[in-house]
């Protein structure tokens, strides 16, 4: 019998195998990933085994849609950490009870002993029915103590180094952004430190508002709203890959399909590089800039090569550093630019961004003499050559 793919068994019990993606080795430390389907029937075995391989090729698949984290994404967390801290103090505040509402559970309360639902004899009796109250009364002055007690321990842990009151925001921010982020290396530890001193600063505001005083701002220099078009949003609509379906629509060049088509895909690995839902008033120098860097190290034919199927214009870039595929050369390079071009000095004329981010992007060419002058001795030995004398024609 044939054995089936992925699968092995280990002494009699049978386990799933799958190779992890070339691309992805230095992300698992790992060659390979297995298993136990924790069964000894092969026909057991044979349905657990799709669930898992399935699971896994979803797993790859999101590895590689994810990015690195970059300088805007930290300042992003820091604000935003702060910001909702602030946000679920005072809805705290809001729903806090009132005078109005200690006043009212006493009353009712009172009502209950009143009519003898409450036995006075009973100490215990009694305690139950002061306790809410006593509880409702001492809210306000247990949130204050418990919010000082988070900062007085946060100061620690950012002295000694420790994230374990932040683990959970810091993982759970990378997840939301699909970034590349592995637990415990210097990026996440550098974001970790970072949000604890945002929480630092927000905890040092809401005991500042429990006098009243609503007036502080951060003191950190890292904690402040991050502005410009780090924080813009799509528009529905105005994706980069759907404007430009517009402008290949209008064709304000008269170029050909094929041209606009190799536009479509040269443009292609634009969007792959600064992602799908990036604002089209986020295409400036920076990200051509950076998208340029990637390209003059860019494989040649990559979405035609097998080794490279899945992955995004970065991870081939680094993948290519360990196939050692030729690049593109400087005229393929301003090619992309060239399109991308096209397609800004079309935007900038309907009003979407300012400028053309790919003005002055162009790499030089190169400066050859494609034909060398003669000398004076290889003219005449040209001239004295049969050709030349004593040729006769017939």
């Amino acid at each position: 019998m044939a054995r089936i793919s992925y699968l092995q068994r280990r002494g009699a019990v049978y386990y799933a195998l799958m190779d992890i993606p070339s691309d992805l080795v230095d992300h698992y430390k790992t060659k390979q990933r297995w298993k136990s389907l924790k069964t000894k029937d092969l026909e057991e075995a044979k349905k657990e085994l799709n669930p898992v391989i399935d699971l896994w090729r979803a797993e790859f698949e999101d590895v590689r849609s994810r990015r690195e984290m970059t300088t805007d994404d930290k300042a992003e967390a820091v604000w935003q950490h702060y910001s909702d801290t602030l946000e679920r103090d005072e809805q705290k505040r809001i729903s806090a009870p009132t005078e109005a509402d200690i006043n009212a559970l006493i009353q009712s309360t009172a009502k209950e002993i009143y009519r003898n639902k409450v036995d006075i004899q009973n100490p215990l009796a009694l305690f139950n029915a002061s306790i809410e109250i006593e509880a409702m009364k001492g809210q306000a002055g247990f949130d204050t103590l418990r919010r000082r007690t988070k900062l007085n321990e946060l100061k620690k842990h950012l002295t000694k180094n420790e994230t374990a009151l932040v683990d959970h925001e810091v993982n759970d921010f990378i997840s939301r952004n699909k970034l590349i982020v592995n637990k415990g290396s210097p990026e996440w530890m550098d974001l970790a430190r970072k949000l604890m001193r945002a929480e630092i600063e927000a905890l040092e505001r809401t005991l500042e508002r429990d006098s009243g005083d609503y007036s502080g701002s951060p003191k950190d220099p890292i904690v402040k709203p991050v502005t410009g078009t780090a924080r813009q949003q799509t528009v529905k609509g105005e994706t980069i890959l759907e404007l430009f379906e517009i402008y290949a629509a209008e064709n304000p060049r008269n170029i050909s399909s094929d041209t606009l088509n190799q536009a479509r895909r040269d443009i292609g690995t634009f969007v792959d590089y600064v992602g799908s839902n990036c604002p089209v008033s986020r295409m400036d120098k920076k990200a051509v800039r950076e998208w340029k860097a990637l390209l003059m190290r860019y494989p040649v034919k990559a979405s035609e090569t097998k080794a490279f199927s899945g992955m995004k214009i970065a991870q081939i870039v680094k993948y290519n550093e360990k196939v050692g595929k030729p690049v593109l050369t400087p005229r393929t390079v301003n090619r992309y630019l060239s399109n991308l071009g096209a397609f800004c000095n079309w935007l900038v004329n309907h009003g979407y961004i300012d400028q053309n981010p790919t003005d002055g992007m162009s790499l030089s060419k190169e400066k050859k003499i494609s034909t060398l002058p003669f000398t004076v001795e290889q003219l005449n030995t040209l001239f004295k050559s049969p050709l030349f004398v004593g040729c006769r024609y017939t």
